[in-house]
């Protein structure tokens, strides 16, 4: 069961597509920068156990980013690229670079439902179904739904 505080995650069963929903307390604008300012981002992305260090962000159509997580003397990174950027809309590119091969083709949108609340609308088309699979087996809810909840407190400390 999903709660407020919890995104909904689902794998297209047509396509090697995973899907996440997750609604916040906050603006359109809010969400935006959350995602685009590093330093914000830094501060709410990923598992709770783990720090974020941007090492690359250049957020801008066809600028690229790269961070790395580190938990307990442990590292690992991410990079990809900034296709588009719009007013509620991201389109970026995702590889974590234990797997390099494997590139996501992530949409990001977010949807003003009126009354400070915004729906966030994510999809990640992967290479195939086992790399969609792999994710979903990785335990990226536990990530995502960590993540969300930093975010929320973000949101209500702004």
């Amino acid at each position: 069961m999903t709660t407020a505080t919890q995104a909904r995650i689902e794998a297209d069963p047509a396509l090697p597509i995973i899907r996440i929903t997750r609604d916040f307390t906050g603006t359109v604008e809010q969400l935006m920068r959350a995602h685009l300012d590093p330093d914000l981002y830094a501060r709410w992305v990923g598992p709770d156990d783990t720090a974020t260090r941007i090492d690359v962000w250049d957020a801008r159509d066809g600028g690229s980013w790269r961070f790395t997580g580190v938990r307990e003397g442990e590292e690992w990174s991410f990079r990809g690229c900034f296709h588009r950027i719009g007013t509620d809309t991201i389109v970026q590119t995702f590889t974590w670079e234990g797997m390099p091969e494997d590139v996501a083709l992530e949409t990001l949108r977010f949807e003003d439902l009126g009354g400070g609340r915004v729906r966030l609308h994510a999809q990640s088309l992967v290479d195939s179904f086992e790399g969609r699979d792999a994710w979903l087996r990785s335990g990226m809810e536990t990530g995502v739904d960590q993540g969300y909840a930093k975010l929320d407190a973000l949101l209500a400390a702004a």
